[in-house]
């Protein structure tokens, strides 16, 4: 019988994030297991060269995951209630970080929606579940947005 105790549920925090994390917190419940919600913050390194000094690159990504770790509460708050989670944020690339935690963690299973993110964000990004999908070690179930 198949067994799932740690669940990685990443989110974006667009509004299609309590989508995804319904299901993670469904699965959790169903099977007993502990979900890790988790938020990736871009790094914004690629930018260093562009004529920006590296201390304002580094004090804006500095704010970004402070308003994200405020965020993940209220989040975990909202959408958690009944189902045993922490937070977690980190900073860098969203596909290599969360495959790189959820190797780390020994993830049983990752939830993620497909996409959340538009336009630009897309274009620099690309596709995260995509990436995900292809080179995780553990099952996937991603969550197509309505």
């Amino acid at each position: 019988m198949i067994t799932i105790k740690k669940i990685l549920c990443a989110v974006d925090f667009s509004e299609y994030s309590p989508v995804v994390a319904d299901y993670a917190s469904t699965i959790a419940k169903t099977m007993g297991a502990e979900v890790i919600c988790l938020y990736v913050a871009p790094s914004l390194d690629q930018y260093v060269g562009f004529h920006v000094p590296p201390s304002s690159i580094e004090n804006f990504v500095g704010e970004i995951v402070t308003g994200a770790d405020a965020t993940m509460e209220t989040f975990i708050e909202e959408n958690f209630k009944d189902s045993t989670t922490k937070g977690q944020v980190l900073t860098g690339y969203p596909a290599e970080e969360i495959l790189s935690f959820a190797k780390d963690e020994h993830v049983d299973m990752i939830v993620m929606g497909t996409h959340g993110r538009k336009g630009i964000d897309r274009i620099l990004f690309g596709s995260v579940a995509e990436k995900i999908v292809k080179a995780a070690i553990c099952p996937v179930l991603t969550i197509r947005p309505e």
